[in-house]
Formats: C-alpha cells, sequence, structure tokens
C-alpha cells in the first residue's frame, strides 16, 4: 500500500503532529493526487478536537484538497496525470441507496466523508488533506479552472460551494436584495459569489471592522450588527439571508429583516439550539432553512463559475508545523480569511 506522510489528531486533547500512513491502493477508476495545498476548516477543529463526539483517532483533517494528478487507474477517462484537481467533503455517497443521487447525493444516506470515516468497505479509514497524497475515485474529483490559483482555489471546495450552494438554490441574482451575516472564511465568499450571480449584496457584521474589505469584494452595503438601530433600518428589506456564524445569535431579529416570502438560510452551525417564535415567519410567510456544502455535480458547476468570474479565496499561506498555531488564531477569528497549508512544507 502507498506511504503518505502528514498531521494528525492522536487526541482531543492534544494538537496535530507529524503522522505518516498506509493509503489504499488505487482500483482501476482511483486516480492519485499529489496535494499541493489544503485549506483549514472550521469544522476541522470542531472534529480534531471531538466537539461533535464522532472522533476517530489518528485522524488526518482536511477537506479543500487541491493538487496534480500523478496516476490515473485504467478505467478513468476524465483525468490524466498532470491534471489540476480538487477534492471536497466527500469521496463517495449513496453507497446505501439503490442509486447514486447526482444532484442530492451529500444529503443521502451512504456518504464517506474524505476524513474521520471509513471507506464503503466500512473498515478502510479515510484520511484527509493535510497530507501529501490522496486516492479518490473519479466521480469524486474535480477539476479547478486554469486560471485559479491553486493555493486559492482550495478553500472552494468547502467554503465555495458551502455558500454557492444556498445562493444558487434560492435563486440569488439581479433584483435580490441578498444579505450575508458574518464576514469570515465562509462570508467572505458569500459576498463574492452573490456579487458575481448580480444580486445587491449586503453585510451584516459585528462591528464595521471589515466594511473596506467587504465593499472590495463586491459587498454595495455593510451594517454593523451590534448597532440596534440596523435591525430597525433594514426591517422588511431582504430576499434571501445567508447565515455563516456558528455562534448564538437571535434568529428572530434577523428574521424581523426578511421581506414576505423571503428566506433566511443557515450554514453555520451554533453549538446549542437557538430559539425561533413562531411569529418571526407567520406574519410573513418567512422561510428558516439550512444547507450543506453541494453535490460533485452543484461543485463543479461553482468551480466553473469561480473560473468564469475569476472568483478564489482571500487567504493566508501557512506551513504545516504552523496548524496549531492556526488552530487558535482562527477561534480568535484572526485571519483573512481562510488558512492554507502549503504541503510542500511537509518535506
Amino acid at each position: 500500500m502507498p506511504i503518505a506522510k502528514g498531521y494528525a489528531a492522536t487526541d482531543a486533547s492534544k494538537p496535530l503532529t507529524p503522522f505518516t500512513f498506509e493509503r489504499r491502493d488505487p482500483n482501476e477508476d482511483d486516480v492519485v493526487i499529489a496535494i499541493k495545498f489544503s485549506g483549514i476548516c472550521h469544522s476541522d477543529i470542531h472534529q480534531a478536537r471531538n466537539e461533535w463526539g464522532n472522533a476517530k483517532y489518528p485522524m488526518v483533517p482536511g477537506h479543500e484538497i487541491a493538487g496534480i494528478v500523478s496516476a490515473v487507474g485504467s478505467k478513468v477517462t476524465k483525468f490524466k496525470v498532470g491534471d489540476r484537481v480538487g477534492v471536497g467533503c466527500f469521496v463517495n455517497s449513496c453507497t446505501s441507496c439503490a442509486t447514486r443521487d447526482l444532484d442530492l447525493e451529500h444529503y443521502m444516506p451512504g456518504v464517506v466523508q474524505t476524513y474521520n470515516d471509513v471507506e464503503a468497505d466500512g473498515e478502510t479509514p479515510t484520511y484527509g488533506g493535510y497530507s501529501d497524497s490522496i486516492v479518490v475515485k473519479e466521480g469524486y474529483v474535480l477539476s479547478i479552472p486554469d486560471n485559479l490559483p491553486l493555493d486559492a482555489a482550495a478553500p472552494l471546495l468547502c467554503a465555495g460551494i458551502t455558500l454557492y450552494s444556498p445562493l444558487h438554490h434560492w435563486k440569488a441574482g439581479p433584483g435580490k436584495k441578498v444579505a450575508i451575516v458574518g464576514m469570515g472564511g465562509l462570508g467572505h465568499m458569500g459576498v463574492k459569489i452573490a456579487h458575481a450571480m448580480g444580486a445587491d449584496v449586503t453585510v451584516l457584521s459585528q462591528t464595521l471592522s471589515k466594511k473596506e474589505d467587504g465593499l472590495r469584494l463586491g459587498a454595495d452595503h455593510y451594517y454593523a450588527t451590534s448597532d440596534a438601530d440596523t435591525f430597525k433600518t433594514l426591517a422588511g428589506t431582504f430576499d434571501l439571508i445567508i447565515m455563516t456564524v456558528g455562534i448564538a445569535v437571535d434568529w428572530n431579529a434577523y428574521l424581523g429583516l426578511l421581506k414576505v416570502d423571503g428566506s433566511m438560510v443557515v450554514v453555520g452551525a451554533p453549538e446549542h439550539p437557538v430559539p425561533v417564535h413562531a411569529f418571526s415567519l407567520i406574519p410573513g410567510r418567512r422561510s428558516l432553512s439550512g444547507s450543506m456544502i453541494g453535490s460533485i455535480k452543484e461543485t463543479q458547476e461553482m468551480l466553473d463559475f469561480c473560473g468564469k468570474h475569476n472568483i478564489a479565496s482571500e487567504i493566508e499561506v501557512i506551513n504545516i508545523d504552523q496548524v496549531n498555531e492556526a488552530y487558535e488564531r482562527v477561534l480568535k477569528s484572526d485571519v483573512r480569511y481562510r488558512f492554507v497549508i502549503d504541503i510542500a512544507s511537509l518535506a
């Protein structure tokens, strides 16, 4: 079996450390990828520290993977050695369904996560992108447009699709007023993508400290939610609100910002339940929904859209031995706007 090098979490309370492990042998429908960059997602921290209660150790995190094809199986037709490719949050799907659902596979039973999971055989562990190589079935490998830098494209595989999917599904575009709540790793991608779709974009952030960035990235308006007048001024304004923050906020107040038939879509998950009053929804026929990443089909659509509009993430590139420091900085919101690991630093 191929030997890979990376960094792993071995315990919820310990820092990530160097880790050498075996990748599975490639099958005839597999693509072998030399990983060049791996983004750091907040969910990596949740899982490495077992904050969701499902950790499997040792764990190699990373599901924002960008690299170069180094080998292909005999039945692979979409990719060749040297291609620029990405891997996102899952590496198999519908393993317990009658057929693969190309549009809704990420919501169906049998999804195999890129890390902290097991392959369809129920035994082989999956290890993620904080490593120098990965073996993935052809149908779960994505093409990265040539005009997008690999390092800045890596976060599109999670942060990008997490925002593209609800913006696309709820039809953000010309004539629509869209609010992005939170100006972080997810939120800044929402600003860029909603702007490229032609929507009127407002950022709702706790303070105005990132206003200059927000306007530069495509926001038309920027308001501080710490100012109570913001909720009075913007009452009944938006067709769509995307809630990207993972902390407890007053969702009732945000629902009051929706127009009649407006929708608020949650993509950031607070640790504890958030109460919502029925009368925040009923009088305006408002909707409260959730959204989670996207299918492989939609993720490729997102990458092509980003290539067309020259959209990539705002990043800070780090060496892999800085990963534990980066985790602490993520928790302090001390990054603009996504950390990306240069896997060459493993050497």
